[in-house]
């Protein structure tokens, strides 16, 4: 009998330095041994990527760096992503490295990291919603395709009150304003399956847990790290999950990576 295919893995891990984190990936990434891996912040130089250590891990990457702030990367196990855009349309003058859109394994993914917005009010904010405005746009061509589609990544934004451990001292937090939520619904009623949520309906589900005030150890958490599926690929979706072993790690991101698997 022919050996049954195993279901592709694709997840998001918002690194927090990639370079002082470089253990904890290459640990994660040999555990776990995503098909495809999206990463955020990685606070890192375009050219100071640690291209050799995951190629050596098995990963053939895509990625667009930036001194000290933002950077995203898209990894392929066994791979090359090969590249479909290196920024999200509108603003030129936009150069922040926010965006990644790649075909990696037969799917389009786009990897992303959404502007975080504090303080708000302000100009911060402002760019927040802007980007927002410019990935609603974009992701309307993508949400129809005939093609597979995942958007992924860091969309700094709590859905809902049930995404996050209390709401009650966030509420100034550009994370949960109306503006950013609203925007976010948006997405959904393009056709986009938030697929934790999908599968985990009356479940609250973390990836990001605050240094502060012991929000680990007492898991009061936010759901912030989202991978949405576009009616295509939304049909081949099987589980879902958060790999939270990586927020434990010494010196861990504030982030765990979160994982959808998909049938072949």
């Amino acid at each position: 009998m022919p050996r049954k295919k195993q279901p592709l893995r694709l997840a998001t891990f918002n690194i927090n330095g990639i370079r002082s984190r470089l253990p904890h990936l290459l640990q994660w990434l040999e555990r776990e041994r995503p098909d495809i891996a999206c990463l955020q912040e990685l606070k890192a130089r375009h050219e100071a990527f640690p291209r050799a250590e995951i190629e050596a891990a098995g990963y053939g990457a895509l990625w667009q760096g930036q001194v000290s702030w933002n950077g995203v990367a898209i990894l392929a196990r066994d791979s090359e992503p090969v590249e479909s855009r290196r920024r999200l349309p509108g603003e030129r003058e936009d150069e922040q490295a926010r965006y990644l859109e790649a075909a990696v394994h037969g799917i389009m993914v786009a990897c992303l990291y959404l502007p975080n917005g504090n303080p708000q009010p302000g100009p911060k904010f402002d760019y927040k919603l802007r980007w927002m405005d410019r990935l609603l746009r974009h992701a309307r061509s993508l949400v129809a395709s005939e093609h597979p589609v995942a958007m992924v990544g860091d969309y700094n934004v709590v859905p809902t009150d049930f995404d996050i451990y209390n709401p009650r001292s966030w509420r100034k937090d550009a994370l949960l304003q109306p503006e950013s939520r609203e925007r976010y619904a948006a997405l959904l009623a393009q056709g986009w399956t938030d697929s934790l949520r999908t599968l985990f309906p009356d479940e609250q589900v973390f990836t990001f847990w605050d240094y502060f005030r012991d929000h680990w150890p007492r898991n009061a958490g936010l759901r912030i790290d989202h991978l949405l599926l576009n009616p295509v690929l939304a049909k081949r979706l099987k589980a879902a999950g958060v790999d939270r072993w990586v927020r434990g790690l010494p010196k861990a991101s504030d982030h765990a990576p979160t994982w959808v698997e998909l049938a072949r």
